[in-house]
């Protein structure tokens, strides 16, 4: 039987491996770790790749949101208005900034955050507005940016599923005063482990984004302040830029694998993924809602078919809530979607015959 797995990383890893094996070569023989001209390379060419002023590498996904929201250097106890369903990596990183997650709906259309749902969450206290572009969906920027506007509130894209993605045609990590992207291995652009990029507007902020990022370092002795460490090593630096020049083309298959899921699914009782007329989505994730989504999985098992669910427990009813300050609005699509939601395989190196098998089977379950 034909077997098609949620995320395949060796296909991933074949079309680059000469490549990436040479450089590997190069850094070994070299011995320059952190700080080499891979890594420099690379923080010029995604910055330009995402058509933003400045950018530069970090540890990963997490650190990188962190350390956007850091580096508005925001009172303590600042309040974020941030989407509930996403991954609870966007809840930690305010709370690991000093700040109050507070969690508003999305729109049961995108999944993104809703904008009008964003001003009765708003307060005194609130300083930021971080929509998240899930699954590689961009959230409303221009509608965020009204709310923004009209309280001078800071925006910050949570970029970490958006590796192409374009808003009106202008790419993810462009959209706000600053955005962060993870680089984790199954992303669009992944590595071949952590990693994560920030980009800023401001050139007081991105100043102050480097020197959180490396000890506060202002020169070899002098610490200004209190950083961390949360850089990017040289060898992810080199698969990052070995995969970034083929990486519109793998978002266009994914685009073409979505499409003919949607075409086949038209008369089953699934909502597709929906594409709104601003945006040009990478496909990070198919996700699709149907009832019984937890009998389907156990047949796409069962039909040697991968699936994920994204997300399953919602953040705002997630236990470590709990154990921090938040607040939570209504959630009704949210805890909807949840209930719901089931993402299939939807990578640019599967085959005609391994996406037929997915339609295929998810076809058979519904007779």
């Amino acid at each position: 039987m034909i077997a098609v797995p949620l995320v395949d990383l060796k296909a991933t890893f074949h079309p680059i491996k000469r490549e990436v094996m040479r450089a590997f070569e190069e850094i070994f023989d070299n011995m320059q770790l952190f700080q080499g001209p891979n890594l420099r390379a690379l923080e010029e060419e995604f910055t330009s790749y995402c058509r933003a002023t400045q950018g530069l590498t970090c540890s990963n996904g997490t650190d990188a949101l962190t350390l956007a929201l850091r580096a508005f250097d925001f009172p303590p106890g600042f309040e974020a208005i941030i989407p509930s369903h996403t991954f609870f990596a966007t809840v930690e990183s305010v709370v690991h900034a000093g700040g109050v997650p507070v969690m508003v709906d999305i729109d049961p259309k995108t999944y993104c955050m809703d904008p009008e749902r964003i001003p009765p969450a708003l307060t005194d206290k609130t300083k930021v507005i971080v929509p998240v572009h899930i699954y590689g969906h961009p959230a409303d920027m221009d509608a965020i940016h009204r709310v923004a506007g009209a309280r001078g509130l800071t925006v910050i894209e949570d970029a970490a599923q958006a590796h192409g993605t374009k808003y009106k045609g202008q790419p993810a990590g462009s959209l706000a005063d600053a955005s962060s992207f993870s680089f984790y291995f199954t992303k669009n652009l992944g590595a071949f482990g952590e990693a994560g990029f920030c980009t800023a507007k401001s050139e007081a902020v991105f100043e102050r984004m480097q020197l959180l990022r490396h000890h506060g370092h202002a020169s070899k002795f002098e610490h200004v302040l209190a950083g961390f460490n949360l850089r990017m090593d040289e060898i992810q630096a080199a698969v990052l830029r070995a995969k970034l020049p083929s990486l519109d083309a793998n978002n266009a298959r994914r685009r073409e694998i979505a499409q003919q899921y949607n075409d086949a699914f038209a008369d089953l009782d699934i909502v597709t993924p929906h594409t709104a007329d601003y945006a040009l989505p990478n496909f990070h994730c198919y996700v699709m809602q149907t009832g019984g989504r937890d009998d389907l999985v156990r047949h796409l098992a069962e039909c040697k078919v991968g699936t994920g669910i994204h997300y399953k427990t919602p953040s705002h009813l997630q236990p470590a809530v709990r154990t921090f300050p938040h607040r939570a609005m209504p959630m009704p699509v949210t805890e909807s979607v949840c209930s719901r939601c089931i993402t299939l395989p939807c990578y640019p190196e599967m085959s005609e015959t391994q996406t037929a098998h997915v339609i295929d089977s998810v076809k058979s379950f519904y007779g």
